[in-house]
């Protein structure tokens, strides 16, 4: 063994055992209310503390076991010892983008060089292999160990006791299983809680209605425009969703609780309480964010809470990615303090928020994200020099009293070559079509400060969603 294999070897295992050590009530819940008492009502001063000793470990670990790391660090000019904690790493280290992992799977094919597994580890303990989803080009591919499989079923855990999954829940899990982190990671932790799932793969919505009314499961987990159209489903075939015995609707993959008319119309329907998760496959895949008791109940503003004794998490400017003030919105940036695989130091995950350590009526010390999360930067449209998120038009069509679930916005050029916005809207008095098209782009002028054009369809008229929703339409030339 070469003394550079010696130093990667003997920075993994501090990294390990540094994990090992900040793991509490790993098997079970240490109360009712927490599954980590001493973690989730860990002080500020706390959580700090454990943030720098994982951050000690970790800096080596990086530099000695991922080549990518260790070639950003000599470009910078900095060794593992400039880093001596959070400070250092904020004013040091310069956001880690989704671009440059790109750059790195395409010149270091097929795995890139930028997470810590070696073929010998894969071959060792490997787990299973993610893709990240909704980029373009050079797929992103991250190798997860055994050990990461047993951290995300543990984080997991704590985050689905908080939303209050209990024994004598059964979970719909209505996934493909794909490559992607959410479904799985929640499977795992659904084994470590000793609670039964229904797989819904593979099957469309009429059957899946049928196991909602059959065999009656507690929560469902989709994304936000599933849970629309299984309910609908549901109606059509003479059923009640709102009389079903589902009580929780997990939601993830699309903005869903930060869209205050898309989580009503969702709740109404179902007469059940949506909870989420919020994360990303390259450096956040172990619940991120995660729904309290307290989110959006008897009035409270809608938030989610963010695990700070697994991630680092801050906020920067869009433009600059200057760290942005407490309470400011910016784009999220995560720090990952609970894998094997994949431990980024300031991955850009790009979703606009703004973080409070305000304390929560749930009793969990850790920062939360006031509003959730609404507006990846990957989907911002440039319509003619205005900017604005897919989530803002929702806004305004759910905004109008009989517009349907469906809606679309298409994005083309007219014969000058102007930029234009349609967006396509299903109503139950789409005959009305010129009176609520104006009022509908009214509704999107006051919010977006564009003019677009709305068609206004019956009912039925757009494909229903299966599953993540994609509703922007670009036909304009690249």
């Amino acid at each position: 063994m070469t003394r550079s294999s010696d130093r990667a070897e003997a920075t993994r295992k501090a990294w390990l055992e540094t994990l090992e050590r900040f793991r509490q009530d790993r098997d079970a819940p240490g109360s009712e209310r927490y599954w980590s008492p001493r973690l989730d009502t860990a002080s500020r001063d706390e959580l700090h503390a454990i943030q720098e000793a994982k951050l000690a470990a970790v800096v080596p670990f990086l530099y000695e076991n991922s080549p990518f790391y260790r070639r950003r660090f000599e470009r910078f000019g900095l060794l593992p010892s400039d880093i001596r904690g959070i400070d250092d790493l904020i004013a040091k280290w310069p956001v880690v983008d989704k671009l440059e992992m790109g750059e790195d799977a395409k010149a270091h094919p097929p795995y890139g060089t930028y997470t810590t597994i070696t073929d010998q580890v894969w071959a060792e303990r490997g787990w299973m292999m993610f893709s990240s989803s909704g980029s373009t080009g050079t797929p992103r591919v991250f190798r997860y160990s055994h050990i990461d499989r047993e951290l995300w079923a543990w984080s997991n855990a704590r985050a689905l006791h908080a939303m209050e999954f209990r024994q004598g829940d059964t979970v719909f899990m209505i996934t493909g299983y794909g490559p992607h982190v959410w479904a799985w990671g929640v499977q795992v932790a659904l084994f470590k809680m000793g609670l039964p799932a229904i797989p819904g793969g593979g099957m469309d919505a009429k059957a899946r209605a049928h196991i909602v009314q059959r065999f009656k499961p507690t929560i469902i987990l989709c994304t936000p425009s599933y849970a629309l159209h299984l309910g609908r489903v549901m109606q059509e075939m003479g059923a009640d969703p709102a009389a079903s015995a589902v009580r929780l609707l997990f939601i993830a993959g699309e903005p869903g609780i930060s869209v205050a008319a898309t989580r009503e119309r969702i709740e109404q329907l179902w007469n059940a309480r949506t909870v989420e998760f919020y994360g990303c496959t390259e450096a956040a895949p172990s619940a991120g964010g995660y729904s309290c008791p307290a989110s959006h109940v008897g009035g409270a503003p809608v938030a989610t809470h963010l695990m700070e004794d697994v991630q680092l998490w801050e906020t920067v400017d869009p433009q600059t990615r200057v760290p942005a003030l407490e309470g400011e919105r910016g784009l999220t940036v995560c720090t990952n303090l609970n894998s094997e695989a994949s431990p980024q130091l300031r991955f850009l995950v790009g979703d606009y928020a703004r973080l409070d350590r305000a304390p929560c009526a749930c009793g969990r010390t850790h920062l939360r994200a006031i509003g959730s999360f609404a507006g990846r930067s990957d989907d911002l449209i440039n319509l003619r020099g205005i900017k604005m998120f897919p989530v803002q038009i929702e806004e305004a069509v759910r905004s109008v009293h009989g517009t349907g679930d469906e809606f679309e916005i298409v994005l083309a050029a007219d014969a000058g070559g102007m930029d234009v916005m349609t967006v396509r809207v299903e109503h139950v008095d789409f005959h009305l079509g010129d009176t609520l098209s104006e009022r509908i782009a009214g509704e999107i002028r006051s919010r977006c400060e564009v003019r677009v054009d709305v068609e206004v369809l019956r009912p039925g008229s757009l494909p229903k969603t299966e599953f993540k929703a994609k509703r922007v339409k670009d036909l304009r030339q690249k």
